[in-house]
């Protein structure tokens, strides 16, 4: 602070100086140029200083003509900054000068060298010695002062990174068997002696991968909160920066710290970001490629008996680079998944204990309601529910809410501006309980959730169908029952109003994805054979699909598309069959589905009852009604399989 005071003391006489040393005179009356001409011409200037650097001229001036150079009247003072140009200056000195003027240029040196020093040097100093203040000052957070330490990690928060989390196994639901390859770290951290006197090694390092979603963070606070010790959790993007060796000796400064407190966990998250495999041809200066070599060469210098784990987490365990991977750094492999129905089911009353929930909530509903949702998404299905609660001023969560929150988190919240004329109405709920009744005569009535007509997100109207239990492996027919399902909606249409509408947007994508994969990557057709023609894309994250086409000929790509055009049409035509063998019945759920807008639970099934799930149905042409024009929206039908 003393310091900062004397700066603005400095700053202070800079703008004395100025003001009362480099200021030019203004005393006596201001003529223009012309004036001062004009005044010339008449003989009345009596004499006239030229300043250079004051850019001003100053001098006397006669009332009456002069005689013999000598003002015999009112003599007053006058200044001029209107100055002539450098080549005109010359000609008005000469001017003044045949009139009787005494004319004198005055260069002011002295002026010219402290105007130089105060304007330019000082003002230099001044603001070197300001950042050079601010670059050493060694408190308060965010000074460039970061820049001493800049090859430090988390230089910002230190204080956190060496601090043991709160979170253990008890907060941890769904992933049991990853809780159970980890509670050895947690033995070995709190008894390293133990497994020295076995001769056992425990794993230097643990990799967890697994979708976005599914606890990899957590499991990682959980280990470090049920052992006890510092847990030092870094992105891998902190390690990454534009100048080259920052990253490694960020690395460094990382595992100084943890040996410091040792034993302890380094997290690594996001791991991918300094992990990426190496090459590339980027040349020996790849920042990243530096990074990645110290941190290899860390986790090689660390004994077992140090008592530090590693523990990263990725969803691209594919990109990563293969000395990362080996043993000896990253022993141990730990894979997450989203979680079956038990575990779902364990999450959410993890995440509801602490909620009021009325006697009626069923959580194992819910929990068979939300197949493929991660731990995040079942976090937010009872946040959401929460927030609706307190929205509609309830003093308990009930199954409504549940229920709503559940379709907030798949198709995001209802959409209420758009209307819908009558025709767009009655062709959307067709569409809708197309594809519930082609589900329930496909022998999937269990499956069939709910049908609505009410608008969410992007899409105009959604049928949930979803199974019972989590599948691991689809046969052909499934697939082949998942296309027709999702057809469904387009027959319909057809059936009705004898032409399909723009609302078989994300059915024509759904249906062509699964066409394709069951050609080109499952082998399920007996024209291509069990051959694959879809790659796998290096660059697709962890629970994502593949879509890149292998190499192949023109003639076999023309096959294969064919292929998929055969499966597409098969279905679109048992779906057809379907709808026509049960018309009455999608009249009236149609009619119902229009009322209601939505349909579900209970009278869902009494509405399906009556179809018959039959597997082949005899195809007597398709009657075609008139009135259709195919004005429908674009919308989303996103059966959940």
């Amino acid at each position: 602070m003393l310091v900062l005071a004397a700066l603005l003391e400095v700053a202070g006489f800079l703008f004395a100086i100025n003001y009362v040393y480099l200021s030019a005179p203004s005393n006596g009356q201001a003529l223009v140029l012309s004036d001062l001409i004009s005044l010339g011409n008449n003989q009345q200037i009596h004499d006239a200083t030229f300043r250079t650097e004051d850019a001003r001229i100053t001098g006397d001036y006669c009332s009456v003509p002069l005689k013999n150079s000598f003002c015999i009247g009112d003599s007053k003072p006058f200044f001029t900054d209107n100055l002539p140009s450098d080549l005109e200056t010359p000609t008005l000195i000469g001017v003044l000068q045949q009139n009787g003027a005494t004319v004198q240029v005055d260069p002011q040196p002295a002026k010219s060298v402290l105007r130089f020093v105060t304007q330019f040097v000082l003002p230099l100093v001044f603001l070197a010695t300001l950042f050079g203040i601010i670059f050493l000052a060694k408190s308060g957070q965010g000074s460039i002062s970061d820049i001493v330490g800049f090859g430090q990690i988390g230089r910002r928060k230190k204080k956190r990174l060496s601090l043991s989390t709160e979170v253990n196994f008890s907060n941890v639901a769904g992933a049991d068997e990853a809780v159970t390859e980890l509670r050895e770290v947690r033995d070995y951290l709190l008894d390293p002696k133990r497994y020295q006197a076995f001769g056992a090694q425990p794993p230097k390092g643990v990799l967890l991968f697994g979708p976005p979603g599914c606890g990899k963070t957590l499991l990682a606070r959980a280990v470090a909160g049920e052992s006890g010790v510092p847990f030092f959790s870094v992105s891998g993007a902190e390690f990454v920066e534009s100048l080259v060796g920052v990253g490694a000796a960020r690395v460094r400064d990382l595992f100084r710290q943890a040996r410091m407190v040792a034993p302890a966990i380094i997290f690594i998250d996001e791991i991918d970001a300094v992990g990426r495999r190496r090459g590339g041809g980027t040349g020996g200066s790849d920042e990243r490629e530096q990074t990645l070599n110290q941190m290899l060469v860390a986790m090689d210098g660390f004994e077992v008996t140090s008592g530090i784990v590693v523990m990263g987490a990725t969803n691209r365990p594919d990109i990563l680079d293969p000395a990362l991977l080996r043993p000896g750094r990253f022993d141990r492999h730990v894979t997450l998944e989203e979680p079956d129905r038990n575990g779902r089911e364990a999450i959410l009353e993890l995440h509801a204990r602490d909620k009021p929930l009325a006697a009626d909530v069923d959580l194992e509903y819910v929990a068979r309601r939300t197949p493929g949702f991660t731990g995040a998404d079942l976090a937010n299905v009872i946040n959401e529910a929460a927030l609706l609660a307190l929205r509609e001023e309830h003093a308990e969560i009930r199954m409504p809410q549940l229920t709503e929150a559940i379709q907030r988190v798949l198709h995001g919240p209802r959409r209420r501006g758009r209307l819908m004329t009558t025709e767009e109405r009655k062709r959307l709920a067709y569409h809708e309980s197309g594809h519930a009744l082609v589900a329930a005569a496909l022998g999937r009535l269990s499956e069939v959730q709910r049908v609505s007509v009410i608008a969410r997100g992007r899409g105009m109207g959604q049928t949930i169908v979803s199974t019972e239990a989590d599948r691991v492996l689809l046969t052909r027919g499934e697939l082949e029952d998942q296309i027709t399902v999702a057809l469904g909606g387009t027959a319909a249409e057809e059936i009705r109003f004898g032409e399909p509408s723009t609302s078989a947007e994300d059915d024509i994508e759904k249906v062509s994805e699964i066409a394709r994969q069951m050609v080109g990557r499952y082998g399920m057709s007996a024209n291509m054979g069990a051959l694959r023609f879809i790659g796998r894309d290096s660059d697709v994250f962890l629970g994502g699909e593949a879509t890149g086409m292998v190499p192949i000929s023109a003639e076999t790509m023309q096959s294969f598309d064919t292929e998929v055009k055969r499966l597409v049409d098969a279905a679109k035509q048992r779906a057809l069959d379907v709808l026509v063998y049960h018309q009455e019945h999608l009249e009236r759920i149609a009619e119902r589905l229009e009322e209601l807008e939505t349909l579900e639970g209970t009278e869902l099934e009494m509405m399906l009852a009556p179809v018959r799930p039959e597997m082949n149905f005899v195809s007597a042409g398709v009657p075609i009604k008139p009135g259709g024009n195919g004005t429908g929206d674009v919308f989303s039908t996103t059966p959940a399989d």
